[in-house]
């Protein structure tokens, strides 16, 4: 957001010289990116109505009488993919008019991704197949939008580029606003700056200011997804305790149920749902064909789990649990998880959204938020209105370089980034080093992109030098 363009460089402190250029070196660099980033973020937060209506005869059924157990419409898709396919987790019909959604694993499309049976809870029949990705059970569409947002489309090394644009964008947003700060006596009045620069400078400004928050917010929400700095944000929100409360899966040998530790948030229960009991003791066959998954529904309903989105995992190996999760990612937040013994369908442990670590509930709410499903439409609004004024903010942005660009101030040296460098005090070079080696750890990729911003500055500032030196000869 720079907002100094029609202030001369030389009236400017060192300091605010220093930093206009190296928020015109990172809007210049990494800007495109971050215009990137908001285009298909904005494109991603329209999809779910889209995808609603691009999969519509797979995702809905007519009701027609009484839904079919759940373990019978478990038996038709199981039958439909073969018996040794590998059942990953099932999504009941959240009301009267979805399918169920029987998803199994797929190792050939990455460890995120399933393949869906979508079955007719009323007639068995299978309605249609489809791969879907996450928690958040994204279908096809979604997920080359997803990756193309995150990556480009070229996996783990496209990565890179989102992790550019989210840590630069919140440096470029607080520095854009402290220039305009810093510089708001020295601007001229507005009856007398009335060019194209002026207006393209205020349009920007005025974008800036109303996006700031928004800015702030995705680009730490977005970082919690980044490869480099999203590991050591994982890292310390381990080390201070913020992370999610898991539930227990492990069965406690020769016990019928087990209350365990309530410090982390967990709550056992010793009450065994009537009518649930199975033979003490029986051996556990993972991924057998009839399950008893309609039973464990029925125990996680009697134990509290009553969110309409729910998903149902059977035990992966002997001495595992089944574990039934809550999907309400909207407010109010529904992520309760319970795991159930396998011999019995006691409560082995659960964890309640309620009881999740402050931080853990904000990471929570920061991710379903930036991703426009907290609360619904109107969180997609929001976010549409942000992502479409970033673009034209970045727009904006390159329009206002390109009309202050003479060429006698581009061939200047003294215009450069290092020669703003030279110019500081001892004290700010000293604070500047150590708040970017700093950052630079925690966020390796901004770390990187500013020892090529500063490179590239040096090259060309030799480069300015040295026309400068021959015409002086000429």
């Amino acid at each position: 957001m720079s907002t100094t363009t029609c202030i001369p460089l030389a009236s400017l402190s060192p300091v605010l010289q220093f930093f206009r250029r190296m928020h015109l070196y990172i809007g210049f660099f990494a800007g495109p990116f971050i215009f990137f980033a908001a285009l298909t973020g904005t494109l991603y937060i329209l999809t779910p109505q889209i995808e609603n209506l691009m999969y519509k005869d797979v995702l809905t059924a007519k009701p027609e009488g009484e839904m079919a157990p759940l373990s019978m419409q478990i038996s038709v898709a199981r039958a439909f993919k073969g018996d040794n396919a590998k059942i990953y987790a099932v999504r009941p019909a959240h009301n009267a008019v979805s399918t169920t959604r029987v998803m199994f694993s797929n190792d050939h499309e990455g460890p995120s991704t399933s393949h869906a049976v979508f079955v007719d809870p009323y007639t068995l029949r299978v309605k249609g197949q489809l791969p879907v990705y996450g928690t958040s059970g994204i279908l096809p569409f979604r997920i080359w939008l997803d990756q193309l947002h995150s990556g480009m489309l070229l996996g783990s090394f496209g990565r890179i580029y989102s992790e550019l644009a989210a840590s630069w964008l919140w440096v470029a947003a607080l520095g854009g606003v402290a220039l305009w700060v810093a510089t708001k006596k020295a601007r001229p009045s507005k009856s007398s700056a009335r060019g194209p620069r002026s207006l393209t400078r205020g349009a920007h400004t005025s974008l800036g200011l109303l996006l700031l928050s928004g800015m702030l917010f995705v680009s730490v929400t977005g970082l919690t997804w980044s490869q480099w700095a999203g590991d050591n944000i994982s890292r310390l929100r381990s080390e201070m305790n913020w992370m999610t409360p898991q539930v227990n899966t492990h069965v406690i040998k020769d016990t019928a149920s087990h209350s365990v530790d309530h410090s982390h948030g967990h709550e056992g229960h010793e009450m065994m749902p009537a009518g649930l009991q199975l033979a003490p003791h029986c051996h556990i066959e993972v991924n057998k064909p009839d399950a008893d998954w309609g039973k464990a529904l029925l125990a996680a309903r009697l134990a509290g789990i009553d969110a309409e989105n729910l998903e149902l995992r059977q035990p992966v190996e002997e001495g595992r649990t089944w574990v039934i999760t809550e999907l309400g990612r909207r407010w109010p937040t529904q992520a309760d998880v319970v795991a159930l013994n396998p011999q019995d369908f006691s409560v082995i442990d659960r964890v309640n959204f309620d009881n999740f670590p402050l931080m853990a509930k904000l990471t929570r709410w920061g991710v379903d938020a930036h991703m426009g499903i907290l609360f619904g439409l109107p969180n997609q609004l929001i976010l549409i209105f942000f992502g479409s004024g970033l673009c034209i903010m970045t727009v904006l942005g390159y329009r206002m370089w390109w009309l202050r660009k003479p060429v006698a101030a581009i061939n200047s040296p003294v215009t450069s980034l290092y020669h703003c460098w030279l110019d500081l005090s001892l004290y700010w070079k000293t604070g500047f080093l150590i708040t970017s080696c700093l950052l630079g750890y925690m966020m390796p990729v901004m770390g990187g992109s500013l020892l090529i911003f500063a490179a590239f500055d040096v090259v060309c500032w030799r480069l300015k030098s040295m026309k400068a030196r021959k015409r002086f000869k000429d």
